[in-house]
């Protein structure tokens, strides 16, 4: 399914994607060309404004956005990265979600509070692991 989302081969690329949305939320999905929970949540990232970017091919964004998982997707509104508290300690994802229904419900979260000029946005679901069992 990757093969359908728009690719960045460079950092420039990546700049410009950021910075060309004024009223979108923009996700870049930083991930490795290889492995199954990327390519799991490249079926639920089917939207028009996503975009990937491979890891070992762009690596000017590793260290500065911390980038040490196999796959991360962060989120941006306005040229601003917009954390997201989802509940795990961490503010970008970087785990698969299973349902594009949850996608949705975050992005539509992260529209409307980014709207407000919000830079931390609260997910309506608590992801954390910490009451499952």
């Amino acid at each position: 399914m990757y093969y359908i989302l728009p690719h960045l081969h460079n950092g420039w690329q990546v700049d410009q994607a950021i910075l060309s949305e004024e009223d979108c939320v923009v996700v870049i999905h930083f991930r490795h060309d290889w492995g199954p929970t990327c390519m799991k949540m490249d079926e639920v990232l089917n939207y028009t404004y996503i975009y990937l970017i491979f890891l070992t091919e762009v690596p000017d964004f590793n260290k500065l956005a911390q980038l040490y998982d196999t796959c991360s997707t962060m989120f941006f509104f306005r040229s601003k990265y917009t954390m997201v508290d989802l509940g795990t300690g961490n503010n970008k994802i970087n785990w698969t979600l299973e349902d594009k229904q949850n996608m949705d419900d975050l992005i539509e979260t992260i529209y409307h509070d980014a709207c407000k000029d919000q830079s931390l946005v609260a997910s309506r679901k608590d992801y954390s692991t910490k009451y499952r069992y």
